[in-house]
């Protein structure tokens, strides 16, 4: 398979300029998970970014072989379509919960986020098998992300 570079990098900079640019506006909120009640199992802060950061290059793997993979168009755009309104769902999420510290409506929109991923998976699935595996640990991890925002509801 030959890669086409221009979509890939195209598809990473989406991905990864989604999560880059929510970084950017919570950035002065971050620190709210230092001070806030955490369940058992939370991970330190300096934990996040780096799983983020490889989410989001699994995302842009995943959406970039589904753009380019040889099936039929609708299907492709349909499956796109809904990713997009993933990221921006993904997108929003911590600035609910950071900066609005919002959280029962972010843990609201976690679910939301969550059925998004399981929808692209298998709207994913059915174009390439590969593109929906590489979103199983974003998966994992907004399932965890979902227990953690719910106890800090709970606990704050």
């Amino acid at each position: 398979m030959k890669i086409d570079w221009k979509r890939l990098i195209i598809s990473l900079i989406i991905s990864l300029g989604t999560g880059g640019l929510s970084a950017l506006l919570i950035s002065d909120n971050i620190s709210i998970y230092k001070t806030i009640n955490k369940p058992p199992f939370a991970p330190p802060a300096i934990l996040f970014p780096v799983v983020w950061t490889l989410l989001y290059l699994l995302m842009g793997i995943s959406s970039y072989l589904i753009w380019t993979a040889k099936n039929n168009n609708q299907e492709k755009a349909n499956a796109l379509f809904v990713y997009g309104i993933h990221l921006a769902v993904n997108f929003l999420w911590p600035i609910i919960f950071f900066n609005l510290r919002a959280f029962l409506f972010a843990f609201i929109w976690i679910l939301l986020l969550l059925f998004l991923i399981i929808t692209v998976l298998i709207l994913f699935k059915k174009i390439s098998k590969t593109a929906a595996l590489l979103l199983l640990p974003y998966l994992a991890w907004v399932t965890f992300a979902t227990y953690l925002n719910l106890a800090i509801f709970i606990l704050n």
